[in-house]
């Protein structure tokens, strides 16, 4: 069920893209969102999709 929360989420960020947070220090158009507390969601939009680059769990720096 948690897995399927996920997919889901992340599935929906292309209905809004510009969610989270911008982090172009790290990566050009890399954002960043939080899911439940628990998993940073990195992705970068492109022209005509969005691109789901890594998932961290807990406290993983995700960052480097």
């Amino acid at each position: 069920n948690y897995v399927e929360r996920i997919e889901t989420y992340c599935g929906n960020l292309g209905l809004a893209s510009e969610r989270g947070q911008a982090r172009d220090d790290i990566r050009p158009g890399l954002r960043v969102v939080g899911f439940e507390r628990r998993v940073t969601v990195a992705f970068v939009v492109e022209a005509n999709r969005v691109v789901i680059l890594r998932l961290h769990y807990g406290g993983q720096n995700w960052d480097q």
